[in-house]
Parts: structure tokens; sequence; C-alpha cells
């Protein structure tokens, strides 16, 4: 039987019809930038110090020495978790003693804050952390917030590639639309942190399940007004689904279409066999796909450590948060069409691994700035930031190709859940930053650079017609294979390989 390129060949690659899928598509993902990223703002923890009661007797000059002073980046400030004893200081205060001439503060008892904290509201009215206190012996639950999201997001990458596989991309998608929505919306009504972090995890699942659904369907279209994929009805033997869609795609664009798209010998052929039944298990079946599989996980792990702790670390870098997030966010937009320009015209394993050199190598440079050209540190996160989102966004359409269509979704759903496995660290990547300020850019920096050598082992998909099966997938590089005789193609760029592979192991 023709592959799908080929029966559909007369649609065109970029007529009105994929324009509009497109399109509906790119808007049903906007709300996940939204989500994903406002728990850099709703977390934030304020300057914050114990909070003295108005009621504690104290004359004015023990009041505001009533907390004790720390370093932080070389200057004093007041500590944030600490405070004198109140009642001893109460006392000296009703003696008549003075702070620092009469007692020596050094060596005054300390406690707790026993009657809470005050937040500093110069940049934030309200988060999370101010709302229940998320600082000093819970300031651990703050970054745990972050994990846990992306925990439902790992969740929701893990589910819906079969979901989607087994009951169609159309269907996963609007669920998870409507998943995402109303639990973003019951997170207004929060009473505690723990129903927070709850509706937060949810929203994760359909965040990600709402993207991964979309992307593929989109791909398949590369292929009521969003229809299901005319590939995946094929691969399920719905041969006259996928006709009816089909011809709809062909009026849109203009195009007067076969009136049989399908030869009905072809069709005979294929419906009097049994349809193959795919699991996640086949990821891992034959020696090739095993290695691409697990290439894929660590490929994807280490983008999204660096890609998600840099946008997390923005409000630390020197100057105004809300404009280091606005300039953070703004980087990614040459990335895209940077990666658009690279897919549609140069090979996508030296794309991928181009972008990876740059976003790793200068984020090695920023522990050599100089503490007074602070802003150049910031130019050089953002170019990193910049290098990162590049091969993130190459990353889906690359790993989308090189799998075949029957596992194809399950493919991009396990590279996905590899990629929040990342995201899940990368919160204690930046709060590595407390212990050494540098130590998140060479952790981020070495990592990526590695994964820049490793994506050079890829197969090249450049050029090359999706594979249907996995026997038409492209092998990795530098592995040896048992070939048929026979069964042989040739691909684009000139290597022989067989039709059907058949690996030392499997």
């Amino acid at each position: 039987m023709r592959d799908y390129d080929e029966v559909t060949a007369f649609l065109g690659e970029w007529g009105p019809f994929q324009r509009l899928i497109f399109f509906l598509l790119s808007a049903s993902i906007i709300p996940n930038g939204f989500n994903g990223l406002s728990a850099v703002f709703l977390t934030a923890a304020p300057e914050h110090r114990c909070r003295v009661p108005d009621t504690a007797n104290l004359s004015s000059a023990w009041r505001n020495h009533s907390i004790p002073l720390r370093l932080q980046d070389g200057r004093e400030v007041p500590h944030s978790c600490r405070r004198y004893r109140l009642q001893a200081i109460a006392n000296f205060s009703a003696l008549g003693l003075e702070p620092g001439r009469d007692v020596d503060l050094e060596q005054l008892e300390q406690e707790s804050c026993l009657d809470g904290w005050e937040f500093s509201q110069d940049i934030y009215l309200s988060t999370i952390v101010t709302e229940w206190n998320l600082v000093c012996e819970d300031d651990w639950k703050a970054p745990l917030t972050i994990s846990l999201f992306f925990v439902g997001v790992l969740v929701g990458s893990f589910i819906s590639g079969q979901l989607s596989d087994r009951f169609g991309r159309k269907n996963v998608l609007f669920v998870t639309m409507g998943m995402q929505t109303g639990f973003s919306f019951l997170q207004v009504f929060s009473k505690n942190f723990e129903m927070f972090t709850v509706l937060f995890v949810l929203v994760g699942m359909g965040q990600i399940s709402n993207y991964v659904a979309a992307f593929v369907l989109g791909m398949a279209f590369k292929l009521e007004f969003i229809p299901e994929s005319p590939r995946w009805l094929i691969s399920q033997g719905r041969f006259k689904e996928a006709e009816v869609i089909i011809h709809r795609a062909a009026r849109i664009n203009g195009i007067v279409a076969p009136s049989t798209i399908f030869d009905p010998s072809e069709l005979q052929d294929l419906s009097s066999k049994k349809q193959q039944s795919h699991s996640i298990l086949d990821l891992i079946r034959t020696r090739n796909i095993r290695m691409l599989t697990i290439m894929s996980i660590i490929l994807w792990l280490t983008i999204s450590v660096g890609y998600f702790g840099l946008s997390l670390d923005t409000p630390n870098l020197h100057g105004d948060v809300y404009v280091n997030c606005f300039l953070s966010a703004v980087v990614e937009v040459p990335a895209y069409v940077l990666a658009w320009l690279l897919l549609r015209y140069l090979p996508r394993r030296y794309s991928m691994a181009t972008a990876l050199f740059l976003g790793g190598g200068v984020l090695l440079f920023v522990q050599l700035v100089p503490p007074e050209l602070y802003y150049l540190a910031t130019v050089l996160v953002m170019v990193g930031k910049f290098g990162i989102t590049a091969a993130f966004s190459m990353v889906y359409v690359y790993t989308a190709e090189l799998y075949p269509t029957v596992v194809r979704n399950m493919g991009v759903g396990v590279s996905s859940m590899a990629s929040r496995l990342g995201s899940i660290l990368s919160p204690y990547f930046v709060y590595l930053g407390a212990y050494d300020r540098f130590l998140p850019y060479i952790l981020m920096g070495s990592l990526t650079i590695l994964t820049a050598i490793l994506t050079l082992f890829l197969p090249e998909s450049f050029g090359t017609p999706l594979p249907d099966t996995i026997d038409q997938m492209l092998r990795v590089k530098g592995m040896k294979y048992r070939q048929t005789p026979s069964h042989t193609r040739m691909l684009k760029d000139g290597e022989e390989s067989p039709t059907i592979l058949k690996s030392t192991a499997f």
C-alpha cells in the first residue's frame, strides 16, 4: 500500500486548511505559558523580618534594634527568621537601658518569629509565601510547589501519549483544555497551601496533555474545525473517516481531490489483516528504537533543566524583577524564529547541537564576569536562554520526526515525561545559588554542552518522509546492524539503510 504522504500529496504542504489547523492549535496552547511560569511570581518570597507586636512595651530605640543583623552579599541586613528574645529586650527597655551603648547586642539571646512576619510590599502585594507564611522553617514549601506542578506535568505527559494514541488526538485535546481551565479557576479559592498545591498538580496534568496532543495533531497535518488526525485514523484502520477529512481539506484548499483516495484493493488487503496494537513497550522493543528512546530521554531532561532553571532564576538577577522576566520572555521570540528557519532550511542534528553549544557555552562564562559588570552577566544569561529555547523548540519537531506514526505520540509523550523530571529538579538548581551564586550556571552549562555532543549521534531526519512503522525508522549513528540482502532504500543524505532493520539484540 502507498504511504500516507504519497496518498495525500495532492493537498499541498501549506494550504488554507493546514494554516487554519495550525492557528487553531496554536491558540489552544496560549494559556499554557501563563500557567507554566506564573509560579515565578506566585511563589516569590518578598523581603521579610520577624513581627514585633504593637502591644510589646518597647522604646523606639529598642523596637528599631529588635532584629539582629546578618551579612548578605557583603552588606548587613535584618535577619529574616530571628529576633532578640522579646521578654529580655522589654526588660531592658523598662530599665531605660540603650541598645548598643548599655547592652551588647551580640550577647543577647535570640528566638524564632513567634508572632509571625512582616513582608515588604515594594514588589509583591501578595504571594502564596505571604499568604501562608512559607518562610524560614517552611521555606521548602515554595520550591516544592513548583516541583509538584511539574510532577503533574510529568504524570500528564506519561498518560497523554497513550490516551491520544488510543482515543484520538482531538478528544484528548479538548478534555485537557477543560481540565486546565477549570482547576486554574478553582485555585483562586484555595483555603490553604495543601489545597493550592493539589490543584496546581491537576493544572500541570492538563497543561502538558493539552500541549502534547495539540502538537502531534498538528504534526499529522504536515497532513467541527479541528478534525482527527487522518494519519492516526489510517493507523487504526478507519480509512473511510480519513477519506472524509482529506476530501474536506482538499475542498478548503481549493483542490480537486481524486474521487477515490485509497484503492479498493488496498483497503481490502489491509482490512483483512488484524490491526496490530502498540504499547509503550514498543519504544524499547528493538535495539535501534531503544537507543533512540534513551538518547531522547537524556536530551529532553537536560534541555528542560536549562530552560526552566533559567526561567525560574530571572528574579534573582540584578535589576527590576519584572523587567528581567520580560526580557527572559522576549528573548524567546527570536529564538523561535531562528528555530523555525533552522528547521526549514538546515539539518536538524547540527542545528540542535549548535543551539545547545551556544546556550551552554555562555552560561559557563557568567562566573568570569566581574561583580561591577552585572549587566554583562544578565546579557550572557539571556543569550544562554536564547540558545536553550531554540533547542527546546526544535526538539519537539526532531523527536516527532524520528519516531514512527504507530508510536509517535507515545515517543513524544515519554520524551516529554523525561523533560518534566528536569523541570522538577530545576527549582533546586536555582536554590543552589544560595550556597554559590554561580553554581547553577556551571551545572546547567556543563549539562547543556554534554547534551550537544550527544545530539550529534542522532539520525538526520531533514528531508526524509515520516516513518509509519518501526521498521522504517532511521538508524542511530555508531550502531552496527545486520541487514537483509534485499529491501534496501537510499536515504536522502546518500547513506544506504535497510527498509527492515534487524538489530543484533531485541
